[in-house]
C-alpha cells in the first residue's frame, strides 16, 4: 500500500448464509474515495467523506450479504497530477471498481478521461464544473451533489427578483472559481443584472484585503464569493474585520456549508446567503443520520459528506440488484432506479449524468435567532430539481443529443 492511502475491509458476512454473487470480480466490490484530506477543502469533504462511505458500507450489510466490500481512502492535495497518478494505480493495479468523491474540479475532469478509458464508474460529489456534466460527460459518471449551475442559479434569481441586481465576484483562481464565476454572470444578465467586476485570488492566499476592497469600491449590491473551505472563511473574516457587515452591500457564497459556519463563528458569517443541496437539520430523516455521524465524527455532515452516504448507497443497491460490480450492469442499474434515501427524495439521474435534485436557499442566521451549536441556517425557499440545473435541452453533453436521436 503507497503511503497516503489507507485501505478498510468494510463488509464480510458468510457466504453459507446469502445467496452466492458469482459474478463479483476478485471476490471484492472495492471503492475508492479521493478528496482534499488535508487543505482548504478537508473540513467540507475530507475524512467526512470517507467516513460517510464507511457508514453506507455498514447499513448495507444486511443486503450485501457475502459481498466483501474494500475502501480505499486518498490525499490528492487538490493537484491533477497526484490525483490521476493515483486513480490509475487503483483501477490497474488494486482492481479498483468506483471511485467517489473527487471534489476537485481539475482533478475530476483528468478522472472522467480515466473512467471512460478504463471503463470505470466515477461518483462526484462536490465538483463544480459544468464540463464533467457537459461537453465531458460519461455513461459512468455521475455528479451526484452539485454544479456550478446549481449553486449560482437560486441565489442570482431571488436576489435579482429584490433588486439587488448589480452584481461582484471574488473567486479562487482554479477551474471552480472560473467555471462558478462564469456561470454566475451569465444568469445575472439573463436575470436583466450587471455585473461590475471579478477578481480572482491564488489557491493557497490567506489575505483577501486587496480583493475585498476592490469589491467595495466596485459598489455593487451583491458581493459573491466564488471560493469554499478555508478560503470562504478567511474571506469572510475580513469581510467582518473591514466593517463590511455594515449592510451596504449583501454577500452570497457559491459554496457554503456548515462545517465553514462552525469554523468561522456565525457572528462571521451572519447574513451570508447560499444555494445548497442538503441541510442536516432539514427534517427527522437528516437529523437521525447526522446524529449517528456527528456521534463519530464529532462534526455535523456537510451536503457532500451526506452525498457520498447516498451515492455509495446506491452504487451498492445497483450490485447487489444486479449480483455483478460490472461497470455497463452497474451503472445501467443506477440509472434506472430514483435515489429515495434522506439526502434526495424521488431523484433519477439525467442522461447527462446529473443526479436531478432539489436545492435549498439558505441564509446564515443571526446569533440571536441560533439556538444550538450547528443551528446555523434559516431556510428560505426550495429550488425544484427541474429549475436548479442545467436544462436538457440546453446540453451540450453528447449522450443527451444520443439519447433525444434515439427517442425520435
Amino acid at each position: 500500500m503507497k503511503p497516503g492511502i489507507c485501505k478498510l475491509t468494510l463488509a464480510v458476512a458468510s457466504a453459507a448464509a446469502f445467496p452466492a454473487f458469482g459474478q463479483i470480480s476478485d471476490g471484492v466490490v472495492r471503492l475508492g474515495v479521493i478528496n482534499d484530506q488535508s487543505g482548504p477543502y478537508a473540513a467540507l469533504t475530507g475524512p467526512g467523506s470517507a467516513l460517510a462511505v464507511q457508514m453506507a458500507v455498514e447499513d448495507m450489510k444486511p443486503q450485501l450479504g457475502a459481498i466483501k466490500v474494500e475502501v480505499l481512502v486518498a490525499d490528492h492535495q487538490n493537484k491533477p497530477d497526484i490525483g490521476l497518478t493515483i486513480v490509475k494505480r487503483w483501477f490497474d493495479v488494486d482492481k479498483v471498481d468506483a471511485v467517489l468523491d473527487i471534489a476537485n474540479s481539475a482533478v475530476a475532469l483528468g478522472v472522467q478521461s480515466v473512467i471512460k478509458e478504463k471503463n470505470k464508474i466515477a461518483l462526484y460529489g462536490i465538483v463544480g464544473t459544468t464540463e464533467l456534466t457537459g461537453k465531458q460527460c460519461a455513461k459512468t459518471g455521475f455528479s451526484w451533489v452539485h454544479d456550478a449551475y446549481a449553486l449560482v442559479s437560486g441565489p442570482v434569481k431571488a436576489l435579482s427578483k429584490s433588486g439587488l441586481d448589480t452584481w461582484y465576484f471574488v473567486g479562487a483562481d482554479f477551474a471552480f472559481g472560473k467555471n462558478m464565476v462564469q456561470e454566475a454572470k451569465t444568469l445575472v444578465a439573463a436575470s436583466g443584472g450587471k455585473t461590475l467586476g471579478e477578481a480572482f485570488h491564488p489557491m493557497g492566499t490567506s489575505d483577501y484585503s486587496s480583493y475585498l476592497l476592490q469589491a467595495q469600491s466596485s459598489g455593487a449590491k451583491v458581493v459573491a464569493f466564488a471560493n469554499g473551505g478555508g478560503q470562504l472563511v478567511n474571506s469572510m473574516k475580513q469581510w467582518k474585520e473591514f466593517g463590511m457587515q455594515d449592510g451596504k452591500q449583501r454577500p452570497v457564497a457559491t459554496l457554503l456549508s456548515v462545517a465553514d459556519v462552525h469554523a468561522a463563528g456565525i457572528d462571521v458569517m451572519q447574513g451570508l446567503s447560499a444555494t445548497t443541496a442538503w441541510y442536516w437539520d432539514l427534517n427527522e430523516e437528516t437529523r437521525a443520520f447526522s446524529r449517528r455521524f456527528f456521534d463519530r465524527f464529532k462534526a455535523m455532515p456537510t451536503e457532500s459528506q451526506a452525498g457520498m452516504y447516498s451515492a455509495t448507497s446506491h452504487y451498492l443497491k445497483a450490485v447487489v440488484a444486479t449480483k455483478t460490480d460490472a461497470t455497463e450492469a452497474v451503472a445501467a442499474k443506477m440509472r434506472s432506479t430514483p435515489v429515495n434515501d434522506m439526502f434526495a427524495k424521488n431523484a433519477l439521474l439525467r442522461e447527462d449524468g446529473k443526479l436531478a435534485h432539489d436545492f435549498l436557499l439558505v441564509t446564515v442566521k443571526t446569533k440571536a435567532e441560533s439556538k444550538a451549536p450547528w443551528d446555523y441556517y434559516k431556510v428560505n425557499g426550495v429550488v425544484s430539481a427541474n429549475d436548479a440545473f442545467t436544462p436538457l435541452s440546453a446540453s451540450d453533453c453528447p449522450l443527451v443529443a444520443s439519447a433525444a436521436s434515439k427517442a425520435r
